[in-house]
């Protein structure tokens, strides 16, 4: 059943939206289009499918939530509790713990533990076939796979809300004065003029690198997969028109396998190491 399923979806990516044009181009796929405008003056709030796709990866987070965690808990669990509870301790002892003092796990593992979840769960619908695409076929919409995390705004949000956090901890622990402090290192004056500018710039660094790392990572995998199918399109003599549908579905398993779950577990990490060192900047 499982490999019935995985070969539909995998068959379901073999007809991209435009893939039967002559000029295929697989970056058109991740284009946002506004579905429905709202703009309060410069600010761009119109609905698109990435935020379609944001709204339904935290609804599935939610049930996903209550479904392992919350129902019909048992002493001795079944496979869905033990999901359930294998998520809570990657959360817990991999993510949490590692990162956070004891003292602010009780405040920041549930922050920590969804955005992991939620990051999760956003990337791996990026890689099952929707009618999202915003396109439609005689009516009828077309299937497609798009990865809301592949575009660089929500992964700048969602960078931007831990680089907040991160500060706003700091602050409150130790004061302003102690914590900006503790971006000086001990060095001879002269020094400090160069170390200073560049210990600014690695704060703000921060917030660049958590945004493009989750980018990057999904927007490549996208796009190899859909230009691997586009082959079939494009190159019209057999039978190297037909070699992309294999390593399309090669770089498929690798991303749901792989990409996916790393990618929101660093995302995870980092921001809990990130909120850590800034609660305790002296380690």
């Amino acid at each position: 059943m499982r490999r019935a399923l995985l070969l539909a979806a995998v068959g379901m990516l073999a007809f991209p939206a435009n893939a039967l044009a002559e000029d295929f181009d697989p970056s058109t796929e991740f284009e946002l289009h506004p579905w429905v405008k709202i703009k309060l003056g410069p600010i761009d709030l119109s609905i698109n499918k990435a935020v379609a796709y944001l709204w339904l990866g935290a609804i599935l987070t939610i049930l996903l939530g209550i479904l392992v965690m919350r129902v019909r808990l048992r002493v001795k669990p079944d496979r869905r509790q033990t999901f359930g509870e294998q998520l809570y301790e990657v959360a817990q002892t991999q993510v949490a713990e590692q990162g956070l003092p004891t003292k602010a796990i009780g405040r920041w593992f549930p922050y920590v533990a969804t955005l992991m979840l939620y990051i999760w769960i956003v990337n791996l619908l990026g890689f099952i076939p929707l009618p999202l695409t915003g396109e439609k076929y005689h009516g009828v919409p077309t299937w497609g796979i798009y990865a809301a995390t592949s575009a660089l705004s929500v992964t700048l949000a969602l960078s931007l809300l831990t680089f907040i956090f991160t500060h706003f901890e700091g602050i409150r622990w130790n004061g302003p004065a102690k914590y900006f402090k503790s971006w000086i290192p001990e060095a001879p004056g002269p020094a400090l003029i160069l170390i200073v500018p560049i210990e600014i710039i690695s704060q703000f660094m921060r917030l660049i690198s958590l945004s493009v790392r989750l980018y990057a990572n999904m927007l490549a995998g996208h796009i190899l997969i859909l230009t691997m199918i586009g082959l079939v399109f494009i190159i019209h003599t057999p039978p190297w028109r037909f070699f992309g549908l294999p390593a399309a579905f090669i770089f498929y398993i690798f991303e749901v396998v792989i990409v996916v779950t790393i990618q929101a577990f660093i995302f995870a990490a980092l921001t809990a190491i990130y909120i850590g060192t800034a609660i305790e900047p002296e380690h």
